[in-house]
């Protein structure tokens, strides 16, 4: 049976349906490969796909990004679930995560390079809110008046988890996580090619914190305007998950974010990460005032991940 790809009512996405993600043959994959670069983000309602499934499905993008101390490609939860069945408490630095995790960002900015694809499936979800909403930064371009296309194109800013955890209330250590490192912050430029379809969008989203050349207050003011013009209808789609579904976008043109939930409700998603090819998502670093050091590196490698905590699925920043 051929897979049914149907669009959104959005700038971005598509259903895509008739098909079983861990058992696709070769069409069907170019046929969910093409709608990718197409549509930036996919949904797969009903897949209830296993670990290890989602993980060659991840595969097929590229190379996965290792979240986990143990330096293993494999999924990761994305959960306010401990490992004695209780939730988060609000002082515990992942439940902080999932917190951040309600701005808008797109996955690994903050690391010398940036991933290329995230891919979600629920597990337990809570009986109100806790969607993940989508936003097509293509779209948010075209949208741009010239004036603002002719300011920003050759700007870059710098991308950190630990200053857009702060402009939340959270000051994070060194070594507590992933993405808590010392190898510096990312620059990057705030107008993007995609390196597939050519096609310019904004890159932009909590992690990014200071432009160059410009004053730190300056800095935000404009991003902050970017983002709130871009974030907007039709540019965006928000799924409300039903246990079983699959969703994956494009973190070189989609941004994300999770909508709040009451959070003595437990909620699971399996998270892959893809990561980006270094020609077109590596790129240098700067100090980051809120690290512990700067050792600039080209690797995405945590040598400061901390696993000391409980033995659970690292929460992580998605």
């Amino acid at each position: 049976m051929q897979a049914t790809i149907t669009p959104l009512d959005a700038t971005l996405g598509a259903r895509i349906t008739d098909l079983d993600l861990s058992n696709m043959d070769e069409a069907t994959w170019k046929a969910v490969e093409d709608a990718f670069h197409e549509y930036g983000a996919l949904v797969f309602p009903g897949q209830h796909i296993e670990a290890d499934a989602q993980v060659d499905f991840a595969k097929r993008f590229g190379n996965l990004e290792t979240l986990n101390p143990e330096g293993k490609p494999t999924a990761v939860a994305i959960s306010n679930k401990t490992e004695d069945g209780s939730v988060l408490k609000s002082d515990d630095f992942r439940y902080k995560t999932l917190r951040g995790n309600e701005g808008w960002h797109t996955d690994s900015s903050y690391m010398p390079l940036a991933a290329k694809a995230s891919i979600l499936s629920a597990q337990i979800v809570p009986p109100e809110g806790g969607e993940t909403e989508v936003a097509d930064m293509r779209a948010a371009y075209d949208e741009l008046s010239q004036e603002i296309k002719d300011k920003i194109s050759d700007l870059e800013a710098y991308h950190s988890l630990y200053q857009s955890q702060a402009k939340v209330g959270y000051k994070i250590e060194t070594g507590a996580a992933y993405g808590y490192h010392n190898k510096g912050a990312p620059r990057r430029p705030l107008v993007k090619v995609h390196p597939v379809t050519g096609r310019k969008s904004l890159f932009i989203g909590r992690h990014a914190y200071k432009i160059e050349g410009m004053e730190r207050e300056e800095s935000q003011k404009l991003l902050d305007e970017l983002l709130t013009f871009a974030c907007q209808a039709p540019r965006t789609y928000s799924h409300k998950w039903q246990a079983g579904d699959v969703l994956m976008w494009d973190n070189r043109c989609i941004l994300h974010r999770a909508m709040p939930y009451d959070y003595n409700e437990v909620r699971v998603l399996r998270h892959t990460r893809v990561a980006g090819e270094n020609e077109s998502e590596l790129v240098p670093t700067g100090r980051d005032d809120l690290a512990a050091d700067f050792i600039p590196s080209g690797s995405n490698k945590n040598d400061y991940y901390n696993a000391k905590g409980p033995n659970i699925s690292p929460v992580v920043d998605s």
